[in-house]
């Protein structure tokens, strides 16, 4: 028989005092219709891209470029005021020429909220001392 319960872990983030407490709506409500169709669209698109890809100059060149995402992808910045760039996973992608809402609205540092980063705490979480979020930006 099915359970009709919503599993909620109250202690995932490790530490409520800093990071606040978990949310079941948060859990419960899904993604916006228009988020998810633009996901959709993204895939499909990238997929058509690596196809003609393969067509063009074989298979092996979708490897090398997957095996590319991969380390370009993993180079960070240590947490702190500066956030990691991620310009040559930008240029592997073609990302540099897309300008979307994201590039210029809703910037985190221009919120009345935001709070900088903890350098401590962003190293632990990365080395794997301590759990929660690297940075949470909202209080």
């Amino acid at each position: 028989m099915a359970s009709s319960s919503i599993k909620h872990d109250v202690t995932s983030n490790g530490d409520a005092l800093r990071f606040g407490l978990d949310s079941v709506k948060r859990e419960i409500v899904g993604s916006h219709p228009l988020e998810s169709l633009r996901e959709n669209s993204n895939t499909f698109w990238e997929d058509k891209k690596k196809m003609g890809l393969a067509l063009t100059y074989g298979s092996s060149f979708n490897l090398r470029r997957d095996l590319d995402t991969q380390i370009l992808a993993r180079f960070q910045r240590p947490p702190g005021a500066l956030p990691s760039s991620m310009l040559g996973l930008e240029a592997l992608t073609g990302a540099l020429d897309d300008f979307g809402f994201e590039d210029y609205l809703n910037l985190p540092q221009n919120s009345e909220s935001f709070r900088p980063a903890d350098m401590h705490h962003g190293m632990e979480v990365r080395l794997g001392i301590s759990k929660g979020p690297v940075q949470p930006s909202f209080f």
